[in-house]
């Protein structure tokens, strides 16, 4: 990034407009984080018609923070009532909740902000070193290798995210069935739209996403039948800063799990929980005595481990989502929506023609964790009020915010039906135990897939396998479709080998 690239990005970063939108990203992420049922995933979605009427970097920085904040906020309720407000939170648990039966909460919250925002911080300068480069490699794409790296992307997000191949592979295929309704790209010709013209244009991506992801949580969380809050089990109290002796411990730690959650982070669909837990077991692997039999009854290393893991998967998974438009996670497939709206198309477009935005988005992420680390300290004690907000009171907030947010894209009733529609499938979907994910991939990438692929036969002239194996590109992208299809049972063993490991961990502190 050369100098005058990075003064333009500074200068679309610095403005008042940007800052509010940060800070209230890092505020709002955090609260939602900390409340058990809720998700960043679900934030984004829910704001994202709210960036309607901001610039580009302010839209997108906030949703970028909430992301960031909300995989910290997880922490809050996993540390004090044992309950992780994300699933990224749940390896911090472990030690988060012994450290608070011993009177160490508001030390436990402390080390969980600095070793999210160090990792958040490794995360964004990684995005900024790895992502310009990978862009270089977009721009040699046509329309074969656009239609195998969507291919690749459902493939990938579908089977993880819903942590079985067959439901991934239903769950996008519903995705790219519903990408087909509304005109055909090639021919003009109107398909799946019962003579209905709200139809023709087209499902909004919008209001699919509000529905997919907000309604659908809220109707699961309607299930509670509006019980209460949940009450903090112990109060705050003892020195909240660990000491430079305790940092000096837990500096090595969050280096090695940081590095981890980046990694993680760029393999599309590993998400923040198997970076959290790889990040959890090596740095038990590598602890020795006293040390190591901490772990599980009150470890700030198993505290540091995990979240600088799961917060370091944040900016790793934005690198796939902003280069190859292959989000990372659930979280960055919503992100990219937002890219969509803003008229921002992942790719080497992002670093050539509209550079000056992406870096100050970019930049802009690294200030979030900044903030969130500096926030998170200063108001930890207030922060843990949120998980005792009754579900009766926050389930009809979220309810009118998506009826609301929804009709304000369009100003349409037809996006609200659509809207509704979409979240009855959502849980249906989650009663079933699918994820909304290979949904929204394949809602995003159907679009792209079909014109690749259509536009690939006619360019192949009756040979389209000789083509496709001709081009190099392809033929690397064919061979990771291939392996992405080992993916799922490998994750599946891990994450099988860390619970049962989390087991023996719990048994033996019982006996």
């Amino acid at each position: 990034m050369d100098t005058q690239l990075l003064l333009s990005a500074l200068d679309n970063l610095f403005t008042w407009e940007v800052m509010l939108a940060i800070t209230a990203g890092v505020v709002g992420g955090i609260i939602i984080g900390a409340l058990p049922g809720l998700s960043g995933t679900m934030g984004i979605a829910l704001l994202i018609p709210i960036t309607f009427g901001m610039d580009a970097v302010a839209g997108l920085s906030m949703l970028a923070a909430i992301y960031a904040a909300a995989t910290y906020g997880g922490s809050v309720s996993a540390i004090l009532i044992n309950t992780p407000g994300t699933p990224a939170a749940a390896a911090t648990a472990l030690d988060g909740y012994q450290l608070t039966l011993q009177g160490k909460g508001a030390k436990a919250l402390a080390v969980s902000a600095i070793a999210s925002m160090v990792g958040g911080l490794v995360s964004a300068f990684a995005l900024l070193l790895l992502a310009p480069p990978l862009a270089q490699v977009s721009l040699a794409f046509s329309a074969p290798e656009y239609f195998l790296i969507a291919v690749f992307g459902l493939l990938i997000i579908g089977s993880l995210a819903a942590g079985s191949l067959l439901k991934g592979f239903a769950a996008g295929t519903l995705g790219l069935l519903v990408a087909t309704i509304g005109i055909d790209i090639l021919t003009g010709f109107p398909r799946f739209t019962f003579g209905t013209t709200a139809l023709q244009s087209g499902i909004e991506l919008v209001p699919a996403l509000i529905g997919l992801f907000s309604l659908s949580q809220v109707l699961v969380l309607a299930e509670g039948r509006g019980g209460g809050g949940t009450a903090m089990a112990h109060a705050l109290k003892g020195r909240a800063l660990p000491t430079l002796r305790e940092l000096k411990r837990i500096t090595a730690t969050i280096a090695r799990s940081s590095g981890i959650g980046v990694f993680v982070g760029v393999l599309p669909g590993a998400g923040g929980d198997i970076g959290s837990w790889i990040g959890y077991n090596e740095a038990k692997r590598f602890s020795k005595g006293a040390d190591r039999e901490e772990f599980g009854k009150g470890s700030l290393k198993g505290v540091a481990a995990a979240e600088a893991a799961n917060n370091a998967v944040t900016g790793g998974a934005m690198v796939p989502m902003l280069t190859l438009g292959i989000p990372g996670s659930s979280a960055t497939a919503v992100i990219m929506g937002g890219l969509l709206i803003h008229g921002m198309q992942p790719g080497g477009r992002l670093f050539t023609e509209q550079a000056d935005t992406t870096y100050a988005i970019m930049l802009g992420f690294l200030l979030a964790n900044v903030l969130m680390g500096v926030l998170a300290i200063a108001g930890a004690r207030y922060f843990v009020l949120a998980t005792r907000v009754p579900m009766k009171v926050l389930v009809p907030i979220i309810v009118a915010l998506c009826v609301v947010g929804t009709y304000a894209v369009n100003n349409s009733m037809a996006d609200v039906w659509v809207m509704i529609v979409f979240g009855v499938i959502g849980y249906l979907l989650r009663k079933v135990g699918v994820p909304p994910a290979p949904i929204v991939l394949g809602l995003i990438l159907g679009a792209l897939a079909e014109k690749g692929l259509r536009q690939s036969f006619v360019m192949a002239q009756g040979d389209l396998i000789g083509y496709y194996l001709s081009r190099p590109l392809s033929v690397v992208l064919l061979l990771l479709i291939v392996l992405s299809l080992a993916a799922p049972p490998l994750a599946a063993r891990m994450r099988r080998r860390m619970a049962a490991q989390a087991a023996t961990a719990k048994e033996r502190e019982d006996a």
